[in-house]
């Protein structure tokens, strides 16, 4: 029987409606401003899907569009100024940056409570060291937490594997699993006998962005497989899991469609809840 497919988008509509009736209580409009340097098209595309949705939510939003040669210096000037701006709730720096901007020194610059991103060593510790909720988590995975919890699949005891390490997803999935009483491994591109371990998942989520590399073979029968890569090949946006994991995979979040709605979803959640905190609603 093929996979059970976990679609984003239902449960994105119903964290929006959450959303909204915070919204309608607070005598506020929280702010999002979102900083894009240079033409990447994703980025571009990106940003003005952020932008939309917190509009169409009654979030006020501003997008800052610098050019690509933008010094350090002029960037750092700009967070500062947003950092200091009382009527400015959430900033949202676009990744990746051109070359000669350092990511780690522009994502420390950004004050925590306004980092709508989670991506601030401040709230990277909050997460590791006191859980999710405490400070301002990264939206993908918390996106993939609220997905799991909607579709009522329980993490508690199981064996997770996560495969990927980065900053964005890997590591701070780990951590959430780990909170929700997961056994969890961390795979990567130095991981022996990859197929083995990640056999051993009942619930498996793959952050590696390579095309169709997650075979069936490489996947434990009935498992959950979280599928967060994703590529453009040709004229299609293809996930890490190959077509035919479906048919191993007791359920599966699809490409497009799974957890790319999530990702935007928390992070309009992430800017009400800094609003509310930094103005004590």
């Amino acid at each position: 029987m093929p996979a059970r497919l976990l679609f984003g988008k239902p449960v994105a509509e119903a964290v929006y409606a959450e959303l909204r009736a915070e919204l309608a209580r607070l005598s506020f409009a929280p702010s999002l401003h979102v900083i894009r340097v240079g033409e990447d098209p994703a980025s571009v595309a990106y940003v003005r899907l952020k932008a939309k949705k917190a509009r169409a939510l009654g979030i006020q939003s501003q997008v800052h569009a610098l050019p690509e040669e933008t010094e350090e210096a002029e960037l750092f000037a700009l967070l500062d100024r947003l950092n200091e701006d009382p009527e400015v709730d959430g900033i949202l720096v676009q990744l990746p940056l051109p070359a000669g901007i350092r990511s780690e020194r522009v994502l420390e610059r950004i004050d925590p409570a306004k980092d709508v991103d989670g991506f601030h060593p401040l709230n990277v510790g909050r997460l590791w060291s006191q859980g999710p909720g405490v400070g301002l988590d990264p939206c993908t995975p918390a996106g993939i937490m609220r997905l799991l919890n909607h579709y009522g699949i329980e993490v508690q005891g199981r064996r997770a594997v996560v495969v990927g390490r980065s900053n964005i997803v890997g590591k701070p999935m780990t951590a959430m699993l780990l909170f929700a009483d997961a056994t969890v491994s961390v795979a990567h591109s130095r991981t022996r006998d990859l197929p083995g371990l990640t056999r051993e998942a009942e619930v498996l989520v793959s952050a590696v962005g390579r095309p169709g590399y997650l075979k069936p073979e490489m996947v434990r029968l009935g498992a959950v497989v979280v599928d967060v890569g994703i590529t453009r090949v040709g004229d299609r946006l293809v996930g890490d899991a190959d077509p035919a994991v479906a048919e191993v995979a007791g359920a599966l979040t699809p490409v497009p469609g799974g957890v790319g709605p999530m990702t935007v979803a928390m992070l309009m959640a992430n800017t009400v809840r800094a609003a509310k905190r930094r103005r004590g609603a």
